[in-house]
C-alpha cells in the first residue's frame, strides 16, 4: 500500500516521527545556519488558573503530596476520634479469630495537576521586537504589560515537527502566523530545565539527565508537547534505575497525567510489580501499606500471591484503609464502590463475614448485595466449574474468582440445625500445597462455627510413630473460647479415583475444650511417598478433596 503523503501522520513518519531510528541532528541545535525559526520561551514564575495546579513537574508534585499528607493527618486525627465508635458498631472491622490488627495511619493522597497541551500558550506574534536579534539562548524580558523572563533559541521546524504533533500543527496550521519566523511558547518556571532537555532530545535523541526526578520532569514535558519518542526513552531509562516505593507511586499516577499512555505502560507495570512484591506480606508492613495512596493500595491488593490470613482479612484491611483516608462516609462509599470493592475477592470470604458485609454501613447496600450474591453463587458451584470461572477471570482486570495463597485455606461449609446440630466441611488442597508440607509442615483451614464455637481443620506431614515413615494426617481443633466444652462426633473422608467419591477414613468423638485438637496421623494409611506419587488415587486433577462431618453430641 502506498503512503498517503497528504496525511499529516504519514508526513511526520517520513520525517522520522514515531520511527524506531532517526539521525543525530545535535549539530543543528540552536545553530542559526541550520535553523529557519526563532523560538521564544516565556517563563511564567507562577500561573494558576481556576481549578488547575501551578505545575506538573515531579518535584512540585512530590512537595504537594507531602504537604497534603500533613494537612490530612490533622483532619483525620480529629475526625477519626469522633467517628470510630459509630463505624465499629456499623461493621466489625476485625473478628477476634483473625490474627491481624491494623492501626490507623496518616493519609498520603497522591494527586497531580495535569497541564494539557491546550493549556500551553503559543503565538507567532513577537511583541519583543528586537529580542530576536539579541544573543540567542539567553534571558531577556518581553516589553509587555506582564513582564516575563524569556529565553530565545534557534530551531529547525522540520526537526521539531518530525518529533512532535504539537510542533507539526504549530508550523503547518495553514494560517498566516505559521509562516512567520518567530514563535512563542509559554511554560512554567519549574518546567524550564525539562523543556530545554526535551528540545535537545528532539535533535540528538539522547538525554544528559539521569536522576529519577529529572527524568520524570522530562517525561511530563514530553507528554505536554507530544514527543512520544522521548516519553519512551525516559520510560526505558527509569526502568533501568533502582525502583523505590516513592518512585513507584509516582509512576503509577502517570496514566492520569499523560496523554500518550502506551509509551509509559512498561514503567507503570514495573511499578505495580515492585509494590506488589515489596508489600507481598502485608502483616509485615501494616503501617506502610495503610499509608499508601489509592494507586498504591490497588497495586498491592491486586496481587494473587498476597500473603494474608484469609480474604476476610483483606476485607477488614480495605475498610480500615478507606476509613483512614476517607473519613467522610459518602466519599468512602464512593471510593469503595468505584475502586476498592473489586479488590476484595468476596467468593473466598467466609459466610459469616459475608453476612456482616450486608449490614456494613461503609458499603452501598445495593453493591454489597450484588457482591455477596455473586460470592454465594460461586461457592455453590462444583469445584471444576469454580476452576473454570477462575481461569476465565485470570486474564481479566477483575480477578474476584482467583484464589490467593491464603495462610488459612478456604473451605465450604454446610450447616444443619435439625435433627442435631451438624456441619459438613469441605477442604481442597493443591498438590503443590501438600508437597510444601514435607517433612514437618502444616496448613490450616479458615475457621468455621458449630454451636456458636469456632473450629478449624489442619493438614500435617507427620512421622508415623509405629512404622517410622512420613505420612499425611488430618486434625480437627477448637479455637480458644473460654471454658466451654463440647463433645463432638467427627468423621474424616477423602475422595479417591477408585470409588469416584468420598471414602470414610476415620471416625471418633472427642470432648473439646479451648485450644485442643484431635485427628489421625496417617489418614490414608500409606507412606508419604506413596500418598504423593504421580499415580496416587487421592489427587484428582492435582487436587486433594477432604471432608469432615461434625455433630454435637453434648453441650
Amino acid at each position: 500500500m502506498k503512503n498517503d503523503l497528504s496525511n499529516p501522520l504519514t508526513k511526520m513518519e517520513s520525517l522520522g516521527y514515531g520511527s524506531g531510528t532517526r539521525s543525530d541532528f545535535s549539530f543543528a541545535y540552536n545553530n542559526a545556519t541550520f535553523s529557519d525559526r526563532i523560538l521564544t520561551i516565556q517563563i511564567v514564575p507562577y500561573f494558576k488558573s481556576e481549578g488547575e495546579g501551578c505545575s506538573s513537574t515531579a518535584g512540585d508534585w512530590d512537595r504537594k503530596r507531602k504537604r497534603r499528607r500533613e494537612e490530612t493527618k490533622k483532619q483525620n486525627d480529629a475526625d477519626m476520634l469522633t467517628q470510630c465508635e459509630d463505624e465499629v458498631l456499623n461493621c466489625t472491622m476485625l473478628d477476634k479469630e483473625e490474627v491481624l490488627a491494623y492501626e490507623n495511619q496518616d493519609e498520603e493522597a497522591v494527586a497531580m495537576a495535569e497541564e494539557s497541551p491546550s493549556g500551553v500558550e503559543m503565538t507567532t506574534d513577537h511583541p519583543g521586537g528586537g529580542v530576536a536579534s539579541k544573543s540567542t539562548d539567553s534571558f531577556t524580558y518581553l516589553n509587555s504589560a506582564a513582564v516575563l523572563p524569556v529565553r530565545t533559541i534557534h530551531i529547525s521546524s522540520p526537526i521539531l515537527a518530525a518529533q512532535s504533533p504539537f510542533f507539526y500543527k504549530l508550523f503547518s496550521n495553514g494560517m498566516k502566523e505559521s509562516e512567520q519566523q518567530h514563535v512563542t511558547v509559554q511554560i512554567h518556571a519549574s518546567e524550564e530545565a525539562a523543556f530545554m532537555d526535551l528540545l535537545k532530545f528532539m535533535y540528538s535523541n539522547t538525554l544528559s539527565t539521569i536522576t529519577p526526578t529529572a527524568l520524570l520532569d522530562v517525561l511530563m514535558a514530553a507528554d505536554k508537547f507530544e514527543v512520544a519518542s522521548c516519553m519512551r526513552h525516559c520510560s526505558r531509562l527509569l526502568l533501568n534505575l533502582p525502583m523505590t516505593c516513592e518512585s513507584a507511586l509516582l509512576h503509577l499516577d502517570l496514566p492520569s497525567s499523560v496523554s500518550i499512555a502506551d509509551a509509559v505502560w512498561p514503567l507503570i507495570d514495573a511499578a505495580k510489580q515492585f509494590l506488589a512484591a515489596h508489600f507481598k506480606d502485608i502483616t509485615k508492613f501494616q503501617e506502610e501499606v495503610l499509608n499508601l495512596p489509592l494507586a498504591g493500595i490497588e497495586a498491592v491488593l491486586s496481587n494473587d500471591d498476597l500473603q494474608v490470613a484469609s480474604e476476610d482479612s483483606v476485607c477488614d484491611f480495605v475498610l480500615k484503609w478507606a476509613r483512614t483516608h476517607y473519613p467522610n462516609l459518602e466519599e468512602r462509599r464512593e471510593i469503595l464502590g468505584s475502586r476498592l470493592c473489586r479488590l476484595i475477592r468476596f467468593p473466598y470470604m467466609t459466610c459469616r463475614k459475608l453476612r456482616k458485609v450486608l449490614t456494613c454501613n461503609d458499603f452501598d447496600p445495593e453493591l454489597a448485595s450484588k457482591d455477596v450474591l455473586e460470592a454465594l453463587f460461586f461457592k455453590a458451584e462444583a469445584p471444576h466449574r469454580q476452576r473454570s470461572l477462575a481461569a476465565e477471570e485470570g486474564n481479566a482486570s477483575r480477578s474476584s474468582f482467583v484464589e490467593r495463597a491464603y495462610k488459612y485455606r478456604p473451605i465450604k461449609v454446610v450447616e444443619f440445625e435439625l435433627p442435631r446440630q451438624q456441619c459438613i466441611v469441605y477442604l481442597d488442597l493443591k498438590r503443590e500445597e501438600c508437597n510444601n508440607l514435607f517433612p514437618a509442615g502444616r496448613v490450616y483451614s479458615q475457621a468455621f462455627h458449630l454451636g456458636g464455637q469456632g473450629f478449624f481443620l489442619s493438614a500435617h506431614c507427620n512421622m508415623d510413630q509405629q512404622n517410622a515413615f512420613h505420612c499425611f494426617g488430618l486434625f480437627l481443633g477448637m479455637q480458644e473460647k473460654g471454658s466451654v466444652s463440647f463433645t463432638v462426633d467427627y468423621e474424616f473422608a477423602v475422595w479417591t479415583k477408585l470409588t469416584e467419591g468420598y471414602v470414610s477414613k476415620y471416625k471418633g468423638n472427642y470432648t473439646f475444650t479451648g485450644g485442643k485438637a484431635v485427628g489421625y496421623r496417617n489418614l490414608a494409611g500409606i507412606p508419604w511417598t506413596s500418598f504423593m506419587a504421580e499415580d496416587s488415587v487421592y489427587f484428582i486433577n492435582g487436587i486433594l478433596h477432604l471432608r469432615a462431618v461434625l455433630t454435637i453430641l453434648r453441650v
